[in-house]
């Protein structure tokens, strides 16, 4: 039994596992570090991304922010702003919402390793993918998530606002 009361992990060292059901384009390998230690309120998963693979598809999250923290490899981030190419030990804040969107791939030659850190603790949030339009509920209670597609038009999301916007 171990008796070292911290709990730790060494981010280049963290074995990630396999995801063969992932499609091309995303098949990388990841841990969840985070719950691995003991966390109910914060999040951390390592990502190992082979050259051409990507963590997810271009999102946003809301409520909660993320840390990118590049260990590896030279990874490029699109974000709401264009894209850059990170550097070993560069750190990326997200925030909550649009402004915080972002898309993590390694377009060189190498692997490159990548640890992401969220602030969870919401019993529900949201994950929008504006590239498709889709919309993740998620809970934290096991509960079975939906994706959804989402739509701007009031009348197809609420037909009753514009019936009563019509009677003013």
């Amino acid at each position: 039994m171990d008796t070292d009361p911290v709990r730790r992990a060494n981010l280049a060292a963290i074995e990630c596992d396999r995801r063969p059901q992932l499609p091309e384009g995303f098949r990388r390998t990841s841990s969840r570090v985070g719950a691995a230690l003991g966390a109910n309120r914060t999040g951390l998963s390592v990502y190992e991304l082979p050259s051409g693979q990507a963590i997810s598809p271009y999102h946003f999250e809301d409520p909660d922010e993320e840390w990118l923290l590049v260990v590896s490899g030279t990874p490029t981030l699109r974000h709401p702003g264009g894209e850059a190419q990170l550097e070993p030990w560069d750190v990326v804040f997200f925030p909550s919402g649009p402004d915080g969107a972002h898309f993590v791939r390694n377009g060189s030659e190498s692997t490159a390793r990548v640890a992401m850190f969220s602030s969870g603790g919401a019993a529900a949030g949201a994950v929008v993918y504006p590239d498709s339009d889709l919309v993740w509920m998620r809970t934290d209670d096991d509960a079975v998530d939906i994706i959804v597609k989402r739509s701007s038009a009031e009348e197809d999301i609420a037909p009753w606002i514009a019936a009563s916007d019509a009677d003013k």
